[in-house]
């Protein structure tokens, strides 16, 4: 169905191995997702699959990849800048075979997704349409092709719950063999059949890949318990060693005094510490030797976030938010009405709602309101991380504010500790990966000791072996929540209180099962 050869994936500009020695074969019934932290070439993966010519600029790699003569349908991560500038209809039209379809054609597969019939044909632009809207529209245009193979790069993010759901199903009775890039813990675990796990190692230095034909759960499950296991071994022959090695050096100082105190008048004696210290030498080598082939701790790319001061509260019952609004809008097109809003110290809010409906319109808002008080330290991230971030700064320069020498060796440790390379504190904010511009806003807020966290799909952007650490931060975080999530584990996890943005206003909701 699709065959990859022995294919190695490196970076033009810096050299790096995104992917070496890959090789997998995609077959009928597979559902493969690729997890992986920010940066180790998961999207890469997929368009260098799809189409080379996607990333040519910057990569070059060796090794084969057989498509054979089925027709792979791709979804990419984000639209397009002049496909959203398009209408609906000038969008659909750029497939080669949107005009052979006939209407029924074209009727099947937007009953297939949930669309409207007469979608096609919409003069509606691109980019006003809801997330889970633009996710069905490049899904239907992707259909239209007939595909025998579908790529799939990160269709989870900006979908609601509901879409989200959707999409779980959808994969699940396509029929069709895919691989797929997904931060969503929960449609991984109800979808994947297949593991493909991309790691950089050794500070970075070192791809690996692991692919399990299992689902998501096992694979960690089994994992944890190869690392635990490899890691018992490793310290059971370390501690064997170090026995052995103190014998050694014991005998090594015994040899060597009585070589120093032997008496000159006597050659036998010497010749024979000489010979046993020969002997003693080459012991020495040998369980250096043995040190080669000992069981190695295990190198992980494990995730990594350092915690809010335990110190940081509001007191419980202060008033952190009293937010009022008879009307929230886009232009002039109304989205929700009579929206009130109280939130206290020690709650932890989560607003869900359909895509459109202005949950992140809603959260600019309060924070607007909040964000220059003097009685609480405001902490934002918003959806669009540019919004909080300066480009053209280092991190470490984005972070500093005095410039001191004690301030930068901070900065750099809890930079180090949330596994930035040297290099990548010395590049400019813009050439981070998302994850890595995440983790700077939270690195802002936890150094600025804000007791007031606003966050806007604070775990869109981690991989889903990261985000369990991104919740369990939060999750033991002292101080108020108010966010916007559609991540089902973390609304479960963290969130204590749960409002669904209407358009009549705020509903609170009774904490879902999911």
């Amino acid at each position: 169905m699709l065959q990859i050869k022995n294919l190695t994936v490196i970076h033009k500009k810096d050299l790096k191995v995104l992917l070496d020695d890959f090789s997998f074969s995609l077959n009928t019934g597979n559902k493969a997702v690729i997890i992986g932290e920010e940066g180790n070439g998961k999207s890469t993966l997929l368009k260098l699959i799809y189409d080379e010519k996607l990333v040519e600029d910057y990569v070059e790699y060796k090794g084969e990849i057989i498509k054979g003569t089925g027709r792979i349908g791709y979804v990419a991560q984000e639209l397009a800048e002049e496909q959203r500038s398009q209408t609906v209809f000038q969008y659909f039209s750029e497939s080669p075979y949107f005009f052979d379809l006939n209407p029924k054609e074209l009727s099947e597969i937007a009953v297939k997704l949930g669309l409207p019939h007469d979608i096609y044909y919409s003069q509606q632009l691109v980019g006003t349409l809801s997330g889970g809207e633009k996710v069905k529209v490049q899904f239907a245009k992707m259909l239209m092709g007939r595909p025998d193979v579908l790529l799939l790069d990160e269709p989870t993010n900006d979908i609601d719950i509901d879409t989200l759901e959707w999409l779980e199903e959808y994969i699940n009775i396509c029929g069709l063999p895919l691989i797929f890039v997904s931060h969503d813990e929960t449609l991984i675990e109800k979808t994947a059949n297949v593991i493909i796990h991309i790691e950089q190692v050794r500070r970075k230095t070192l791809s690996r890949h692991t692919i399990a034909k299992m689902p998501y759960t096992q694979y960690l499950q089994e994992r944890e318990a190869k690392l635990s296991h490899q890691e018992q071994i490793a310290k059971k022959e370390q501690s064997e060693f170090e026995a052995r090695m103190e014998k050694y050096r014991k005998i090594y100082r015994q040899v060597e005094h009585e070589q120093r105190t032997i008496s000159r008048g006597d050659p036998s004696g010497g010749r024979l510490l000489k010979k046993k210290m020969k002997s003693v030498k080459a012991m020495g080598k040998r369980f250096e030797k043995e040190k080669e082939s000992m069981t190695q701790a295990p190198d992980t790319e494990e995730a990594i976030m350092i915690k809010f001061d335990e110190n940081i509260t509001v007191p419980k019952g202060k008033t952190v938010i009293d937010f009022e609004s008879d009307l929230l809008c886009i232009g002039e097109r109304v989205l929700s009405r009579n929206i009130k809003l109280m939130v206290t110290g020690g709650q932890k809010i989560c607003i869900i709602g359909k895509n459109g409906i202005g949950k992140s319109i809603l959260l600019k808002k309060i924070t607007e309101q909040i964000l220059d008080r003097e009685d609480i330290k405001v902490g934002y991230m918003p959806q669009d991380y540019e919004e909080m971030l300066d480009l053209t700064l280092t991190p470490v320069e984005f972070l500093s504010k005095t410039g001191r020498k004690e301030e930068v060796t901070r900065i750099r440790t809890y930079l180090g500790s949330m596994k930035y390379t040297t290099d990548e504190m010395e590049h400019t904010v813009s050439e981070l990966s998302r994850g890595q511009k995440a983790k700077l806003l939270f690195i802002k807020m936890i150094l600025e000791g804000c007791n007031v966290l606003v966050l806007d799909e604070p775990t869109r952007n981690f991989s889903p072996l990261s985000n369990p650490v991104i919740r369990d931060v939060l999750k033991s975080y002292n101080g108020v929540i108010l966010s916007v999530s559609h991540d089902r584990k973390y609304i479960k996890e963290v969130c204590d209180q749960i409002y669904e943005l209407t358009e009549a206003g705020l509903v609170y909701m009774e904490k879902p099962s999911f």
